[in-house]
């Protein structure tokens, strides 16, 4: 019989809201500037400018899938694609010359530079709904520990 972890859980609600949370901010703040003004914006370099919150979220999803045995290396390689894509884009556009304004926004650089934040976007989205199955996952081994009561 397995035990309750109820830190587990926590550390799953928690990291999965830190993860969702630039995510829904995006398509939130996008779609109310639809409604607004009738052109659709949405602000994908959102989750990369707050980088720390889903990073710090992910940590959180990592611990739990660890205590509970669950999803280990799913939360393990979203995160590294997530640092991967991130640092990619950064270097990309520091070395294209897209960070310091030596070449004009467009061509080939821009795309690899935009293409490398909307992977860490999709990484973002890969770890939380990896962390929506770990505390799905959770839930259930904590109802399946409860003890079940005798009737006398």
């Amino acid at each position: 019989m397995q035990k309750k972890d109820p830190l587990a859980r926590l550390l799953t609600l928690v990291g999965t809201v830190l993860v969702w949370l630039p995510i829904a901010v995006m398509v939130i703040s996008s779609i109310l500037g639809l409604i607004r003004s009738g052109m659709l914006n949405m602000d994908y370099l959102l989750p990369a400018e707050v980088a720390p919150v889903p990073l710090f979220g992910s940590l959180l999803l990592w611990w739990a899938a660890l205590r509970v045995h669950f999803k280990r290396s799913a939360i393990g390689w979203g995160m590294m694609a997530a640092a991967v894509f991130l640092v990619g884009s950064q270097f990309a556009a520091v070395v294209t010359g897209l960070a310091s304004s030596d070449i004009s926004e467009g061509g080939w650089q821009m795309f690899l530079v935009l293409g490398a934040l909307i992977a860490y976007d999709l990484a973002l989205v890969w770890i939380g709904i990896t962390g929506i199955q770990l505390l799905r996952e959770s839930i259930k081994r904590n109802r399946q520990a409860a003890p079940v009561a005798e009737e006398p």
